[in-house]
């Protein structure tokens, strides 16, 4: 798989006149690399994965969301559905990103038990910074953004 999203993610370049400088990141969905244009593109290895991170984007890019709550969120700067591939601006911490897991107009539909124990987990890996990733997160789902995958990876209020 990791060659697939390899050989995606140049081509995805090529067509789009950049270079692959180095891997920022590589997970369950996918990979994240630097282009020679200084931006992110991240490829996924899923198609599902990739419609909600690129319509996330799209939704921030049309009411022109690049800092929620203090934090910034990526620009998205192109995609292709082709190649299952974003590119977006690098952000530095205090950063929100990662919005494969992302439900869009609609709550995921967890049971009550599944969201008490998200939200313990939460508070135990932000520790004194889980009240304003709380706030983060209640500013995301006012765009009708429902966040799954926060943690500090994702969410990070200092660098």
């Amino acid at each position: 798989m990791d060659f697939e999203i390899s050989e995606r993610g140049k081509a995805f370049a090529h067509e789009y006149g950049l270079t692959i400088v180095d891997r920022l990141g590589f997970g369950v969905q996918g990979a994240v690399y630097q282009t020679s244009a200084r931006t992110a593109m991240k490829v996924f290895n899923r198609e599902d994965h990739y419609l909600r991170e690129r319509d996330v984007y799209r939704r921030l890019f049309g009411l022109q969301v690049t800092k929620i709550r203090g934090c910034d969120v990526p620009e998205l700067l192109n995609y292709n559905n082709r190649f299952l591939v974003i590119e977006m601006t690098i952000v530095e911490p205090p950063f929100a990103l990662d919005f494969a897991s992302a439900y869009l107009n609609r709550k995921p539909d967890f049971s009550e038990e599944v969201l008490a124990d998200k939200m313990a987990d939460c508070a135990e890996r932000f520790e004194a910074d889980w009240p304003e990733v709380d706030l983060v997160i209640a500013a995301f789902e006012r765009y009708g953004i429902y966040l799954v995958d926060v943690h500090p990876g994702n969410i990070r209020l200092a660098p």
